[in-house]
């Protein structure tokens, strides 16, 4: 065989092999824009996904045996394939009813209790003996929850630093929930330079901030900032007993730039006759609880119908936020859809196309977290984060989810 042949082997093998990747990755991408389950509105409902000729060749059969139960409604597959005969994805299928949702996209004020008190790090001390040491290096660890300390329950950092202060120096066992675990450690305090006996824990039970509300059912539960409500220094996601939502006013708006997001800043009116609501649940699709006085709420927003995330589309959308003195909606454009991203609230990327908007706020900014997103006459989904290096873009979570 001569070079020339073999050459033309190789090419044709490499041709070949170039093909076979790109169709493997085009199919990849096929069945990434199918979820893998889907509420429908009827049953048998098969939605069909991709526009064009492509969605042309792409056929849809419902498996015919279907379940229902008195929780979860009817449920089925879908079968979608290219062209009928080349798998491309089961999806299972859910029916509900559609449902509408009074849409908010206001300024609120979130005050939170964690369940414990909670540690962001250890830290030395400074003793009076002019050593630097950290009693409780070793025992507690960044992220857990101290319950009780030498058997008495305690609830905020002002309990637990007068448990140690009072200690006159002898051991005092704690006890710690770490990673749903319960754990039993022993520290030793030691005296600092001001004679105050210490453990160096840096703990805090508490946290506020200002975000924005999303939606409140037909009942009077609400759900806001569409992701939760995590640890400033720890990162972690906060574990709580309770909460507070108030009412809030922006007074200020930090706009956001490449590199440094903005944000609302404004007062948390932390007085009785300014609660909205109770915050009874602290998870990653955002912060739920119920509304006092929904009645009276209700007359102040408009009823939506929420739309399946099989119905949210790219292109032009607009959220619900606070921006110049008043909440209104902004333009914005829905560039790309994570049916099914392990990152529940980054399942939409948005930009903000709005002049007014951009020249406001410069985007995104953080406190607009909960902003509403509509499309089409619905609810759609909420934002949730912003992008650092271009605040004009930001992810969102499909209603869906939220709900």
């Amino acid at each position: 065989m001569n070079a020339r042949k073999k050459y033309r082997i190789l090419v044709s093998a490499l041709l070949v092999l170039s093909v076979m990747l790109t169709a493997g990755a085009g199919m990849a991408a096929l069945k990434r824009q199918i979820p893998d389950h889907m509420t429908v509105r009827e049953r048998g409902e098969a939605p069909v996904f991709f526009s064009g000729l492509i969605g042309n060749w792409i056929e849809t059969k419902v498996e015919e045996s279907m379940e229902s139960s008195e929780t979860s409604g009817e449920k089925y597959e879908i079968l979608y394939s290219l062209f009928g005969r080349i798998p491309l994805k089961t999806a299972s299928a859910s029916v509900a009813e559609s449902k509408t949702v009074y849409v908010g996209g206001a300024p609120v004020g979130i005050y939170l209790d964690t369940k414990g008190v909670y540690v962001v790090d250890t830290g030395m001390i400074q003793t009076a003996a002019g050593e630097s040491r950290c009693p409780a290096k070793g025992s507690v660890k960044r992220g857990d929850y101290i319950e009780q300390v030498n058997g008495k329950e305690i609830a905020t950092k002002e309990e637990l630093v007068e448990c140690i202060s009072t200690s006159g120096g002898k051991e005092v066992e704690l006890e710690l929930r770490r990673d749903e675990q319960k754990v039993f450690c022993t520290v030793l305090p030691v005296e600092d330079d001001t004679g105050t006996y210490r453990a160096g824990i840096w703990a805090r039970n508490n946290t506020q901030g200002i975000g924005t509300l999303t939606y409140v059912d037909e009942e009077g539960h609400f759900g806001a900032l569409g992701h939760g409500i995590s640890d400033i220094d720890t990162g972690e996601l906060l574990e709580i007993t309770d909460g507070v939502l108030y009412d809030a006013d922006v007074l200020s708006v930090v706009k956001g730039t490449q590199g440094s997001p903005g944000e609302l800043s404004g007062i948390i009116h932390y007085k009785e006759g300014y609660r909205i609501g109770v915050i009874e649940e602290n998870n990653s699709n955002g912060i739920y609880g119920t509304i006092s006085g929904f009645p009276l709420l209700a007359e102040h927003l408009t009823k939506y119908e929420t739309a399946n995330r099989q119905e949210v589309t790219i292109g032009k959308a607009s959220i619900l936020c606070f921006a110049g003195g008043t909440t209104r909606a902004f333009e914005i454009e829905i560039e790309e859809l994570r049916m099914n991203g392990k990152n529940i609230n980054k399942g939409m990327v948005l930009r903000v196309t709005d002049p007014e908007l951009l020249e406001l706020t410069g985007g995104i900014v953080q406190g607009m977290s909960g902003s509403p997103i509509l499309q089409n006459g619905r609810i759609v989904g909420a934002v949730t984060h912003v992008f650092v290096n271009n605040p004009e873009k930001g992810y969102g979570i499909f209603i869906e989810d939220m709900l």
